[in-house]
């Protein structure tokens, strides 16, 4: 045998004893070992395996006082998190363990696990043999399992994603059909306090435990259905959920709102009077009118809330001991009352001010919450015109003022008012106006005035209010007239058929919004005064004219 033909021998037979040692090393443990380091190493960057460690990776609480949802922004810092760890792992293993640590004790002719130095020269020789074959398959160990991970984190992440796409479009969904259910039944939130009557988009919920405040109790980045709260606590974040049930106030004065005030289509109406024109009572009766027809069966009727109740109970002790109602204290007292009609709810805002607060242009302008009205409900005591009185004398003019007129009369304070509710809201000419005379049993029995009869528009023409009532029909859309007495439908002795006819000027506020309730004022005969291109056309039998515009 040459030297050449030797040479070849040797290297043949050393490569096949490096193959059968790296086939071995490779399938009977290296590549084993690799699976199990990598999976190990993700595992464990999911999380501390031991409870009450902590972990950095977790995302922590910001202002929102709510944990954020997993599926947010942490399924992917797990994800990543255990991706990278495991790659990492797989290097670290065949790089710092089976190259720098056992390939090269085996070159140096060492033992691989406790680093000493073969006993004689025969032991260290193949310590040395092995080497090569031992290096060569923990790299192919390391390459199939590289591969074989690899493929596993492409099906991982494949359904992570899918997952995070299906929890985006579910929150996605849900807050969509939220948002569309309120837009179609118009609700637009706007806070019924004094002194900030600012609309918000979404209230505020502190939670029934903490009390922590959660401005961002929607489907969102902190869960879909639910939030947990920092303390613990899990309260409904979607309307579908339960969330009108969970307490709400108002994200700017922070004070409660009624239960039903993000669910129901808010209808702002404000009694606007000069002062003593009657609007207190007359908001009594309009109370008392509408349970007059919830106790017939033809609605239903509830405070918006405990202290909406209280306020009204109080009220009705008040007009019992006294015959009338104090004027309203302060800037103004706003009742929230939900009337409905079949599947129809409206959250009814009746706002009573101060009357001084309508007296000068200033003041009027401070009235933040004639911006989001619906409606007008305008009182008219007609004993405050200086025309009237005029024409009373006598027994008349004593009359008149045993029935404690208004400070300023009917036409100022339309004048008064007309400007700024046209700044304030953008444009009168949308808005319907209810213009409800009041004091109407003192009126009966003034002598000197005709007899309030079937058309109210036509008796204010007649007494010499005729002005007003061209404004009305002119400045708004709509402007329905009514003759009420209030002290008729109030009290102890109040008669069911005024406490309803007092009712009816709201009524017909209510029915303009959408909710069916035309036929309650129609049965009572009141019919719009339609005024088109060719003019004014009179309709009907009873108290209300209107123009459309």
């Amino acid at each position: 045998m040459t030297g050449d033909e030797l040479t070849r021998t040797v290297v043949v037979v050393l490569l096949a004893f490096w193959s059968v040692t790296g086939l071995l090393v490779c399938c009977t443990y290296a590549f084993w070992q690799f699976l199990t380091t990598a999976c190990r190493s993700a595992a464990r960057a999911l999380g501390p395996l031991r409870p009450g460690r902590s972990d950095l990776r977790v995302l922590t609480i910001g202002t929102e006082p709510a944990h954020p949802s997993y599926w947010h922004r942490q399924v992917w810092i797990d994800t990543t998190t255990a991706v990278g760890r495991s790659y990492r792992a797989l290097w670290s293993r065949w790089w710092g363990h089976w190259t720098l640590t056992v390939a090269a004790r085996l070159f140096r002719g060492r033992r691989p696990g406790t680093d000493r130095r073969g006993k004689n020269g025969l032991t260290r020789l193949t310590m040395r043999l092995v080497a090569p074959g031992t290096a060569a398959g923990a790299t192919v160990a390391a390459l199939l399992a590289a591969a074989l991970h690899t493929g596993v984190v492409v099906v991982f992440c494949a359904c992570v994603a899918l997952l995070w796409t299906a929890w985006v479009l579910t929150v996605g969904v849900v807050r969509g059909a939220e948002r569309g259910w309120l837009l179609l039944r118009r609700v637009r939130t706007v806070c019924p306090h004094p002194d900030c009557h600012r609309p918000f988009p979404r209230a505020a919920h502190p939670c029934p435990q903490c009390r922590a405040v959660h401005t961002s109790l929607v489907p969102g980045r902190y869960g879909v259905f639910r939030h947990t709260c920092r303390c613990g606590g899990r309260l409904p974040s979607a309307l579908f959920a339960g969330r009108s049930g969970v307490p709400a106030e108002c994200p700017s004065c922070a004070r409660p709102l009624p239960p039903s005030a993000g669910t129901t289509r808010v209808v702002h109406v404000p009694l606007i009077g000069g002062s003593s024109s009657g609007k207190t009572m007359l908001l009594a009766a309009v109370v008392a009118g509408l349970r007059s027809w919830a106790e017939r069966g033809n609605l239903t009727v509830e405070f918006a809330s405990d202290a909406d109740q209280r306020d009204s109970e109080a009220l009705d002790r008040e007009i019992d001991r006294n015959d009338w109602a104090l004027k309203t204290q302060g800037d103004q007292r706003a009742w929230m009352i939900v009337v409905g009609k079949g599947l129809r709810r409206r959250l009814l805002y009746l706002y009573d001010p101060m009357g001084e607060s309508l007296h000068r242009a200033d003041r009027v302008r401070e009235q933040q919450y004639l911006a989001h009205a619906d409606g007008v409900l305008f009182v008219v005591d007609v004993l405050a015109d200086r025309t009237v009185r005029q024409a009373l004398s006598g027994a008349d003019d004593t009359l008149a003022g045993e029935a404690r007129p208004a400070a300023q009369g009917p036409v100022d304070t339309y004048q008064g008012l007309t400007g700024e509710l046209a700044s304030l809201t953008g444009g009168r000419g949308d808005l319907p106006a209810a213009v409800v005379v009041t004091k109407r049993d003192v009126l009966d029995r003034v002598e000197a005035l005709p007899a309030a009869g079937a058309r109210v528009d036509d008796w204010l023409v007649a007494i010499g209010l005729g002005g007003l009532v061209r404004g009305f029909t002119h400045d708004f859309k709509a402007a329905g007239f009514w003759a009420v007495s209030a002290s008729a439908a109030t009290g102890g002795g109040a008669l069911d058929s005024e406490r309803r006819r007092a009712a009816e000027p709201v009524l017909w506020l209510l029915a303009r919004t959408g909710l069916r309730v035309g036929d309650l004022v129609e049965s009572r005969g009141t019919v719009p005064r339609q005024r088109g291109l060719g003019g004014t056309i009179r309709t009907g039998v009873k108290g209300q004219g209107v123009r459309r515009g």
